[in-house]
């Protein structure tokens, strides 16, 4: 409470009402599979389009090498095609696939450098250092004192303690490094033994810092480091400045100090340091091998926050609510990743069917091995244009469908079953099945993707892979999914604040309106709020033991709108004298 010492008139803001609420996003995916390039750990990368996946991942990937693992640039793209606008990638890389690594211009190099991560990729990168120099000064007068000789400068503005420099004459080259910097006195490790002073206007004898040019060059894509040095204590060191290439990792292997001053251009090119430049090839990137592939490249390991890999990799991330691994139908890593959805029960899992299981039997049998309403399944593949190798090819549907969610989210809401939409850019399937087939496999769970004469190819189905009937629907469990997220995210303002009837009010209130809105965007059954939900929160719903342990009850009920899966229209004859 505010202090009031003197007379006067104060004004003071309170809260009294409920929070605003704003939903969380529901159309954010997760992909996970194997790309070109990319990082193999950590946390995934955002990409918007594709052609930032293209920067990123790299391109399509060929059948011969990469075979049933080649789909997830194929997924990620029609993603984007069907409506997706933003994606996580995890990428997944064999085990013996290695980073191509600097072949050195000569013994004498202090410089290691590697491609950023695994890859073929790496062998076509090209490398080009430039000797430098960040600052040049003159000295105005030698100075003797009790430590020894000292230089007075021009001006000492980027000699750092530690930087290697070189003084220039008409005749002279000498190398020397900084000891101290302070206010245009500078220190050297020894003396120069030439003439160094030159108080001209337009001087002659010059000392300068030694620094290098990196530039990196990958296709398109440019990465230019300027005036870089092996001096560990400025922020121009290699390591530091390099730290956040998207291509190279820089490694100086050097010692800090030497006994004779060398400028770092002439340690990196060894026996020839005269040149202009210097050209560093990388060779032994590997892609692997995919017969090294195995379910746990996929599943991933925890190594800890930012090491973690494969589907694991996605603990370090909060905004993904769709996952796939697309193309990938082993039952571990489908497995897998339901439980990875379902523990953190934020997000939902969009499965695959192996591609050749075209009979009843097959398909009824992998469908089987999930029970769980967070993943749903869908079948057959989908036949696109594959512009690799300039010819239609079958690709798994998951990445379709999930643009398909996000297309469905965005255009109509979360609550509308994401079926009866129109797949982008498919040609055909890759197997075809009819009503009756339809018949046997929907209420098990399978959504199948159908063409119909007119209407082009359509997902035909919105069932989660549940036995649990409440939970059928896919839109009812996103539905839930949205809604619990967005209480969690819009209530912290809560954590804290005096548990009484004053909090009770403001949190009901706050879910309230957020619920409201819901109902009236058609999210929510009833002709009213009072039906379509309630929300309670006081005495009734917490004991006295909640209230002195800190917590707080809010209880909660919801009717979601199912979708109108069997539309039926009954029909009876009509005469002419009836009634």
């Amino acid at each position: 409470m505010a202090e009031y010492l003197s007379p006067g008139v104060y004004v003071e803001e309170f809260d009294s009402g409920g929070k605003p609420m704003e939903g969380v996003s529901t159309s954010t995916a997760g992909f996970i599979g194997l790309a070109e390039r990319g990082p193999a750990e950590g946390v995934p990368q955002l990409v918007t389009n594709f052609a930032d996946f293209k920067r990123k991942f790299g391109g399509y990937l060929s059948e011969n090498e990469y075979g049933e693992y080649r789909f997830l640039a194929y997924a990620v793209e029609h993603f984007f095609v069907n409506g997706g606008s933003r994606c996580y990638i995890s990428r997944v890389a064999p085990s013996d696939a290695k980073p191509a690594r600097a072949v050195a211009p000569a013994t004498e190099s202090v410089l290691r450098l590697r491609a950023k991560n695994p890859g073929l990729w790496g062998n076509n990168m090209s490398i080009v250092v430039t000797p430098s120099s960040k600052a040049k000064t003159q000295i105005l007068e030698e100075l003797e004192t009790a430590d020894g000789k000292q230089y007075s400068v021009k001006n000492s503005a980027g000699f750092n303690e530690g930087d290697v420099v070189v003084y220039k004459d008409m005749t002279n080259v000498v190398y020397n490094r900084v000891v101290k910097s302070q206010d245009n006195i500078l220190v050297f490790e020894k003396e120069f033994e030439v003439d160094v002073v030159d108080k001209n206007l337009l001087p002659t004898k010059v000392i300068s810092t030694c620094e290098f040019n990196l530039e990196v060059k990958y296709d398109d894509i440019v990465e230019f480091y300027e005036n870089l040095s092996f001096n560990v204590a400025i922020p121009n060191y290699i390591e530091k400045k390099t730290a956040k290439s998207d291509l190279i990792v820089a490694e100086y292997i050097g010692t800090a100090k030497k006994t004779e001053a060398v400028a770092p251009f002439d340690e990196i090119a060894g026996l020839e340091p005269e040149k202009a430049f210097c050209v560093i090839a990388l060779k032994g990137g590997s892609n692997g091998s995919v017969a090294n592939i195995s379910a746990a490249d996929f599943i991933g390991t925890d190594k800890g926050a930012g090491k973690r890999t494969g589907i694991q990799a996605f603990l370090d991330n909060d905004n993904v609510s769709i996952m796939a691994v697309p193309g990938v139908v082993d039952p571990n890593v489908q497995l897998m990743l339901v439980a990875h959805c379902e523990n953190l029960a934020s997000r939902f899992a969009v499965l695959d069917m192996p591609r050749d299981a075209k009979k009843m039997d097959d398909i009824i049998a992998h469908r089987e091995i999930v029970d769980s309403n967070y993943a749903a399944m869908y079948h057959p593949w989908l036949e696109v244009f594959d512009p690799l190798d300039k010819k239609n090819m079958a690709i798994p549907p998951s990445g379709s469908v999930i643009g398909i969610y996000a297309r469905s989210d965005n255009s109509r809401g979360v609550h509308k079953a994401p079926a009866n939409e129109t797949v982008r850019a498919c040609v055909g399937l890759d197997c075809q099945f009819n009503k009756g087939e339809q018949d046997i496999l929907n209420p098990k769970g399978v959504n199948l993707i159908r063409s119909f004469p007119g209407q082009g190819i359509r997902v035909w189905g919105a069932r989660t892979a549940s036995s649990d009937g409440s939970w059928k629907y896919i839109n009812v469990r996103r539905l839930f999914i949205f809604i619990e997220e967005s209480i969690k995210a819009n209530t912290n303002w809560a954590v804290f604040e005096p548990n009484d009837e004053v909090l009770w009010v403001r949190v009901k209130r706050t879910i309230d309106v957020f619920l409201t809105g819901l109902w009236r965007s058609g999210a929510l059954a009833g002709s009213a709020p009072s039906e379509a939900f309630f929300v309670d929160c006081g005495r009734n719903t917490m004991s006295q033991d909640d209230i002195d342990n800190g917590r707080l009850v809010c209880v909660i009920g919801v009717a979601p709108v199912k979708p109108a899966e069997f539309v039926i229209f009954r029909i009876s004859q009509k005469t002419g004298d009836s009634v």
